[in-house]
């Protein structure tokens, strides 16, 4: 692989300039302003700090992909976004859950025969194939909603945070095939509603931790 080759995918980019993607590039500024936000309201979990720094991360590592747009900055868009995924269904398996370090890391794994299973199914489905990785979390976040759904405040946390998510998934979709009436696209879209669903879902932990922590006073 060329990991310098030129990476031409959204309606923005017109050509391998720097700035191609003014809009694209300039929104990651939402994973940065959330990830500044939810910092101080994280109260000093660990776990939510750690999330808090992955979305600043997040912001980064997209900046460099719409700007070089290359294989080694889509690289750096995507492995922070995956160590999001992962380090999340881990909180919510050992603090929500409760299943305990080592149970939580087991079914934090299942998320890879998940996606295994999951992806190519929705890859064979008209407009969801474009994105079809990124509509497992959707997915994920209503089975675990309605799954705890006794839990106070995780179930319409969840389905909120599903709900925002199908939209931010439907801006990327959409982003070509709305070229020709829109010629920015609708990528950027992805970015603000990602860095507000992101942000949201740490407070939606963190609300969850510090409610059970003032129980236990």
């Amino acid at each position: 692989m060329d990991w310098h080759s030129h990476i031409n995918a959204y309606c923005e980019r017109l050509d391998a300039g720097f700035w191609s993607e003014p809009i694209n590039a300039i929104t990651n500024l939402a994973f940065i302003i959330a990830a500044i936000w939810v910092w101080p309201r994280t109260k000093g979990l660990p776990l939510a700090q750690a999330l808090t720094a992955i979305l600043f991360t997040i912001g980064l590592g997209s900046f460099l992909f719409h700007t070089f747009a290359t294989p080694w900055a889509a690289l750096m868009d995507v492995v922070p976004i995956g160590a999001f995924i992962l380090l999340y269904l881990f909180a919510v398996h050992r603090d929500i859950i409760g299943l305990g370090r080592w149970g939580a890391l087991g079914a934090t794994a299942l998320f890879f025969p998940f996606a295994a299973i999951a992806v190519p199914l929705l890859n064979i489905l008209p407009f969801f194939h474009i994105s079809g990785f990124y509509w497992t979390v959707p997915i994920l976040l209503l089975i675990y909603g309605l799954a705890l759904n006794k839990i106070p405040g995780i179930r319409r946390g969840f389905l909120t945070g599903a709900a925002i998510l199908a939209v931010s998934i439907t801006a990327r979709s959409l982003d070509e095939t709305l070229c020709n009436v829109l010629p920015f696209g609708t990528h950027f879209l992805w970015h603000i509603l990602n860095g507000v669903m992101l942000g949201y879902m740490i407070l939606v932990y963190c609300r969850h931790m510090l409610a059970g922590a003032a129980r236990g006073r």
